[in-house]
């Protein structure tokens, strides 16, 4: 596919107001956008940062529309959005990534059967949406096991861990009727991701699988270069760039993986946007993965992913950010802060970055 780039001065519209949003309008700065923050929060990471901010619920149409009309292109920081306003916005104005590509990102099953489909391989899954159904998973995926909602929940939210003794009945009534995806437990030696943009010419470009380990089912911290071996690192990258070509992509897609300990990879689950394991990007490389999600989503040239640097990030959770100043006085640190009130528990406040010359 081939259209005109969007020159510098316009406008890209965000939906959602998070930290991502926040740091892809900064992106967007620097080469010259406007963004329109669309977002059902006020005083928003974004907002913060947007020269426009339209706060109203997602199906909003009225509002939807009126943002539309005010935008040359509309992205997302945040895919689960219905698909009636999707919809909509397309019919308006050029959105990047696809509906399509939302649709397959917003549901764990429709997910799990795209890369199964393109021969690529999960953990074993099955869709359940009653108790007998997942009885029946139990029996034939075994335990340990985990249930999931098969929309929403992230950072553990939504999930149910099926142990040796857990009673499968209140389990599923801890889903509260929602429809669940049973998976089977991984025993794996760590988790990658890899972050890869495709432009609307069909160029991709990938960043280095990088290193996530994550306590109390957040991502704590990220490091770069990741510990495996270099056969395995172009297998987890050949697997996100070949999801990136089978969605026709435009934007940008970030594949997390299991490691096994056989030394193979398995799909955990992809985002259609910047991801929290990409924030190294902004110290340790000449183009980051926000820069380069602004590039694709403005049909630009993509920049060059290449590492300068290594790297280990760290993700500054509630009360954590109280210790800026000390970040600040670290030498080799950098300090991202997301513009939040509130240091609640749990809660995703900033992150800093120790960059350290590269060795390999």
């Amino acid at each position: 596919m081939t259209c005109a780039p969007l020159a510098p001065g316009g406008t890209i519209g965000i939906i959602g107001g998070g930290q991502l949003g926040r740091m892809a309008a900064l992106a967007a700065a620097r080469l010259g956008y406007r963004v329109h923050v669309f977002t059902p929060e006020a005083d928003s990471p974004t907002e913060q940062v947007a020269a426009q901010a339209t706060v109203a619920a997602y199906d909003d149409l009225a509002a939807l529309e009126a943002f539309a009309r005010s935008v040359d292109v509309v992205t997302f920081e945040f895919e689960n959005v219905p698909a009636e306003s999707v919809r909509l916005l397309t019919s308006l104005v050029p959105v990047r990534p696809s509906w399509k590509v939302l649709e397959v990102a917003q549901d764990r099953i429709s997910e799990k059967k795209f890369f199964n489909g393109i021969g690529i391989a999960t953990a074993p899954w099955a869709e359940i949406n009653s108790l007998a159904d997942l009885q029946t998973a139990v029996d034939r995926i075994g335990r340990p096991a985990v249930l999931k909602t098969t929309r929403l929940g992230y950072d553990g939210k939504g999930q149910v861990k099926i142990g040796p003794k857990t009673d499968l009945a209140e389990a599923w009534a801890g889903m509260d009727g929602a429809p669940a995806v049973l998976e089977g437990f991984i025993d794996f030696s760590g988790e990658i991701s890899v972050i890869v943009a495709r432009g609307l010419d069909g160029a991709c470009a990938t960043f280095d699988p990088a290193w996530n380990v994550h306590t109390n089912h957040i991502l704590d911290t990220t490091t770069i270069p990741a510990p495996i071996s270099a056969p395995l690192a172009e297998r987890a990258v050949q697997v996100a760039l070949k999801a990136a070509e089978e969605l026709e992509l435009v934007g940008l897609l970030a594949v997390e993986m299991f490691v096994t300990k056989s030394g193979d990879v398995l799909v955990n689950e992809m985002a259609p946007r910047p991801h929290n394991s990409g924030h190294w990007t902004m110290d340790a490389c000449v183009t980051d993965q926000f820069e380069q999600f602004i590039r694709a989503v403005c049909g630009l040239p993509l920049g060059s992913p290449e590492r300068h640097s290594d790297a280990v990030m760290t993700n500054l959770i509630g009360s954590d950010v109280d210790r800026w100043l000390d970040f600040l006085k670290e030498p080799g640190a950098k300090l991202h802060l997301y513009g939040k009130a509130e240091a609640r528990s749990g809660r995703k406040m900033g992150h800093v970055t120790r960059i350290a010359p590269r060795q390999n």
